[in-house]
């Protein structure tokens, strides 16, 4: 059922607020999504980059996955958009439960957001898969070739790629958030990608949101559907 509430009513009258984003909230950062017209899914690779995010091109070819991994993925110079740094105030206010984020970019904990679950985990955590000593993203980017922990093992970044599963508990706590919600705020998602887009269904709110540039298969479900830029959209709220 469709409010007539505007986006700033629906927040004055929330007191739980989650939100649910994806890509789309970084690409005003300088961060390419990847589905879009202009996104990473449709760039010209002889590998198609779904493949070379994958876990077994990871285990095969691992020298080609860190170049390409550290051509597209490391954009460690990327700073918060209005985006970020008005989430970051709505939870301060009390109003944001906690962000969802299928992001793996780290710019929500850069823009002082504090509750932060990252279902496709984050370039700033790497492990050497022999020993688990932690290594830094910057780290891992100034390494030449395939990065080496001083034990001799091969360091992985903490992303979850393709053919792995998502973390068991960051699931869990995400789907409880949305689940305890009285406003989910979904945005920058084509809401396309299982499992995540399949947390939707949880929510037994007031008031579901979606800010997206582009229509999605769950605009008819929303009670209020926003086409635009999420960091126009979000910087207008006044907390």
């Amino acid at each position: 059922m469709k409010t007539e509430k505007t986006l700033q009513e629906i927040v004055d009258c929330s007191k739980r607020i989650v939100f649910f984003g994806g890509a789309g909230v970084s690409t005003e950062s300088g961060i390419p999504d990847f589905r879009s017209a202009d996104g990473l899914y449709n760039q010209k690779y002889d590998v198609p980059p779904e493949t070379m995010l994958s876990h077994s091109y990871f285990i095969s070819h691992t020298d080609d996955f860190f170049r390409f991994y550290r051509d597209k993925m490391l954009q460690l110079e990327a700073e918060p958009n209005a985006a970020h740094l008005k989430l970051a105030e709505l939870e301060r206010a009390g109003k944001l439960d906690c962000v969802i984020t299928q992001n793996i970019d780290g710019l929500h904990q850069k823009a002082g957001s504090k509750r932060v679950f990252e279902l496709h985990g984050s370039v700033h955590r790497n492990y050497c898969m022999k020993c688990r000593r932690f290594y830094t993203a910057e780290q891992v980017r100034d390494m030449t070739g395939v990065p080496k922990c001083s034990c001799g093992g091969t360091i992985k970044p903490d992303v979850v790629l393709y053919e792995e599963s998502l973390d068991g508990s960051t699931i869990e706590q995400s789907v409880e958030a949305i689940a305890n919600a009285d406003t989910l705020i979904i945005a920058g998602t084509s809401l396309t990608v299982y499992p995540a887009a399949g947390f939707v269904r949880y929510f037994r709110g007031n008031y579901l949101v979606l800010i997206n540039r582009d229509p999605t298969p769950m605009d008819a479900s929303c009670d209020l559907v926003i086409h635009g830029s999420v960091g126009k959209v979000l910087g207008e709220i006044r907390v």
